[in-house]
């Protein structure tokens, strides 16, 4: 089967899926789960018999150093009674194709015939090259990288469905991914957790976004979210104690403060789109501002991100990406560990609140870290 597609629409639909018989096959991309669910298929494509994997199935590291003549000689045995086909899958294979590329692209523009077929996993596969031109032409890619513009949030609910028989409100879908992001491995790790907690009767019903808090990510994470909500909503005793949870639990604060920033960033967004003029793109009111600003359209995140965006007001709201960047500076700088750090992040904290910084100006006030001498 020549040419390329995507894991995301492979793994959404396998049985309408074609392997075809390509005599190399390329995984490229970043993204580890897409690799382990498409090698796990492939797997059981070639060697539908569990007992014959063992043999026809054979997988290199190619970060070892490796004979290329060892790993295609494996493809090339054709075996004489069992019906498996031979795949010799070679993982982290950049250097190994650097090395072997003749040798790859004589393979690649070649009829597989009875041999076996070699599996390639790389990070990168430019199109430009002569042998990425050859596995377009005979050859199977398959991008394991999430698309710019895909619709994680519509692939989450059709897996969830595919995977693990429940079914999540498109809310619930959008809610996973503002607390795990594109981590399609911690997002499938939340979903089997909520299947397994979900009774089996309910299953058919749809999961309500409510439900996801308790799923989505170890409790480090849990606890990072409820110190970012604490944050915004003005709580900053609440905010400054699960900080100092998180720091001593080994959470490093420059991951902190991505997670803090994720967040800010929309409250801000929506408040400077709540300050244009009228007729230049003003939104008509603050629940469609944070809207566009990419707040999760379900009631308790909109409500919970008015009462946010309320409490900081307009002019401190607004400032919050120059307070990220001062943030993002101290933790790369003078302040990039111990007390120091876990003083940036409660400045910011206390900016956040009401009063913390009534002018604006964005000056911290005095504060030091739970537990410093003064």
């Amino acid at each position: 089967m020549a040419g390329e597609t995507n894991a995301l629409d492979i793994l959404l639909a396998p049985d309408d899926w074609e392997l075809g018989h390509p005599s190399l096959v390329v995984l490229h991309g970043d993204e580890p789960f897409l690799v382990l669910h498409v090698l796990e298929l492939l797997r059981k494509r070639l060697c539908p018999d569990e007992a014959d994997r063992d043999w026809a199935w054979r997988e290199f590291t190619g970060d070892e150093e490796l004979d290329p003549r060892d790993v295609l000689d494996e493809a090339a045995t054709i075996p004489m009674f069992a019906t498996a086909t031979r795949a010799a899958v070679v993982r982290q294979a950049d250097t190994f194709v650097t090395a072997a590329r003749d040798r790859l692209e004589a393979i690649a523009g070649a009829d597989r015939g009875r041999r076996g077929l070699v599996i390639l996993e790389v990070k990168t596969f430019p199109s430009t090259t002569r042998l990425a031109k050859a596995v377009a032409a005979k050859g199977l890619a398959i991008g394991t990288s999430l698309p710019p513009r895909a619709d994680l949030a519509g692939w989450v609910r059709k897996w969830a469905t595919l995977r693990y028989g429940i079914k999540l409100a498109a809310p619930t879908a959008q809610r996973l991914l503002e607390r795990l992001g594109g981590s399609l491995g911690q997002i499938d790790q939340a979903l089997a957790r909520l299947a397994a907690a979900t009774d089996p009767a309910a299953k058919s019903a749809t999961i309500p976004p409510e439900a996801i808090d308790d799923f989505a990510g170890s409790p480090q994470e849990r606890t990072a979210w409820g110190m970012i909500d604490a944050a915004a909503g003005g709580d900053t005793r609440r905010a400054i104690a699960e900080l100092a949870d998180l720091i001593e639990s080994g959470e490093n604060p420059i991951g902190i403060a991505a997670q803090i920033a994720s967040v800010l960033r929309r409250l801000s967004t929506a408040a400077r789109l709540l300050a244009l003029p009228a007729g230049a793109g003003r939104p008509a009111g603050v629940e469609q501002a944070l809207r566009e600003a990419g707040v999760a359209a379900w009631p308790k995140a909109l409500i919970q991100a008015k009462e946010s965006l309320q409490q900081l007001g307009p002019r401190r709201a607004r400032r919050l990406p120059v307070w990220l960047l001062e943030l993002d500076r101290a933790l790369k700088g003078e302040a990039s560990r111990g007390l120091r750090a876990r003083l940036a992040l409660e400045r910011l904290f206390c900016m956040m609140t009401r009063g913390g910084d009534p002018a604006g100006r964005g000056q911290p006030p005095a504060s030091r870290p739970t537990g410093a001498r003064p």
